[in-house]
């Protein structure tokens, strides 16, 4: 090994316990190069909502965010790991294809969406702000650390992607996102600031061991999005999905933590989006979501679908979550105690 391959390791997260053969064969092709990475067959057969495939998945991803220890910076663009991410891709994206009603247009999609159900038994917010313990809440914020950590990060690359108003309103949106400038405000670090308050690990990528399956789905949809130009109009589905939702839901949880006794870094993460996200909801539907299909009509399913997808992941998430803490059951896989 030269010194320059040595220099290009990274010294991030340290890569994670495999769970099956796909991530096993994987992570043993990160540390050692000379290895092949798995078969790209081998994800035509694989559980495309399990924890092997969706743990494989999220780490070709992280090659894109921040890598991990021991891992060359240049594994990145590897072909064979790029011909491994597509199988598993087309393979997520087949069965999203496959459970996720089509036909239907952004206009309805969203307007599902707007409509604030006040006995949703079925959401964890509602769920949290009725019922909540401290020890779920802090639950809650390792299963969502995946995502929050990274909050604006993949959203990012669809701004090339736009045109006229939708990216000057993407761009206005991300500004905010990206704490307007200001590092302490950027609201990955304000999450890292309630995990602190929690008494949790701040580091990106600590609990991922625990992250069960649906969890990881909810983050890697976004990448997978993201990272294709050709569905640009998902994650911009996505995005809209996140905005409206995001304000009633962060109101129950702000609640769920000042009820629970949480800090003031804790409450504050929640209540910075009520209001920020009530304006951005606005937004993203008139400017984000107007301004593409003005351009590009012919995205206008492909928006829904990516509002719909993570509608239908979120809730099979919830479903995990909610089959176990009303029992006092933890939600996270295995690992160390909080």
């Amino acid at each position: 090994m030269t010194a320059t391959i040595t220099d290009r390791r990274r010294t991030g997260p340290a890569l994670p316990a495999p769970r099956g053969p796909l991530s096993a064969g994987l992570i043993a092709a990160l540390t050692a190069p000379h290895l092949p990475p798995p078969d790209p067959r081998a994800a035509t057969v694989a559980d495309p909502y399990g924890d092997d495939l969706q743990l494989a998945l999220y780490l070709l991803y992280e090659l894109h965010y921040r890598g991990f220890a021991g891992v060359d910076d240049e594994r990145e663009w590897d072909p064979r790991l790029l011909g491994l991410r597509g199988a598993l891709e087309d393979r997520f994206l087949g069965a999203l294809r496959a459970d996720v009603p089509a036909g239907r247009g952004s206009e309805e999609a969203l307007a599902e969406l707007l409509v604030e159900s006040g006995g949703h038994e079925g959401s964890m917010t509602h769920y949290l702000a009725r019922h909540g313990e401290l020890w779920q809440l802090r639950e809650y914020a390792v299963l969502r650390s995946p995502y929050h950590l990274k909050e604006a990060d993949p959203h990012v690359w669809v701004i090339p992607r736009l045109r006229g108003r939708a990216k000057a309103a993407m761009v206005a949106i991300e500004y905010d996102e990206f704490g307007a400038g200001r590092a302490p405000d950027m609201h990955a670090q304000l999450f890292a600031d309630l995990m602190t308050d929690l008494g949790l690990d701040p580091a990106y990528g600590h609990y991922l061991d625990v992250a069960p399956a649906a969890a990881l789905a909810t983050v890697n949809v976004m990448t997978l999005f993201a990272l294709r130009r050709a569905l640009r109009g998902m994650l911009v589905g996505h995005f809209a999905c996140v905005e409206v939702t995001s304000s009633p839901g962060s109101r129950r949880l702000a609640e769920a933590m000042r009820r629970a006794g949480a800090g003031p870094a804790a409450v504050r993460f929640y209540a910075e989006h009520v209001e920020a996200d009530a304006v951005h909801e606005q937004v993203v539907r008139h400017e984000v979501i107007g301004g593409l299909l003005a351009d590009e009509p012919h995205l206008d399913a492909d928006v829904a679908f990516g509002a719909d997808a993570t509608v239908f992941l979120e809730d099979r998430l919830a479903a995990h979550v909610l089959r176990t803490w009303p029992d006092g059951g933890s939600a996270l896989r295995p690992g160390p105690e909080l």
